[in-house]
């Protein structure tokens, strides 16, 4: 049975070309929003706090903050209305999923940059 689900996602279902990124890593997402019959792009820039799934069915957390309020987004990987994934920073986590993240305030809620 896993098998025939596995057959069908993969000559079915169109899969998104995103860059490569992981948990701790500052990302911006562009996607479509449909507002009646007007279409337009808007961008969610955050920190991704964790990749979960395999296959067409994986999805990643996003977390920013607005004003001192924090918000997260849970988006789909081969989410159609996904346009591009832009990774702006790597971060050095040690955790494939970072939820102690939303715990920290001020200084403490940086990740530094990986070196290259």
């Amino acid at each position: 049975m896993e098998s025939l689900i596995k057959f069908v996602q993969d000559e079915f279902v169109t899969k998104n070309e995103n860059p490569e990124f992981a948990a701790g890593d500052t990302i911006t997402v562009f996607y479509e929003i449909r507002e009646g019959d007007k279409v337009r792009t808007q961008f969610f820039r955050g920190v991704v706090i964790q990749r979960k799934g395999t296959g067409l069915s994986e999805t990643f957390t996003i977390r920013k903050m607005s004003g001192t309020v924090g918000v997260e987004r849970i988006f789909p990987v081969n989410l159609p209305s996904i346009q591009k994934i832009e990774v702006n920073k790597r971060g050095k986590v040690r955790r494939a999923r970072i939820f102690y993240f939303r715990g920290l305030t001020g200084k403490k809620a940086r990740i530094t940059e990986k070196r290259r």
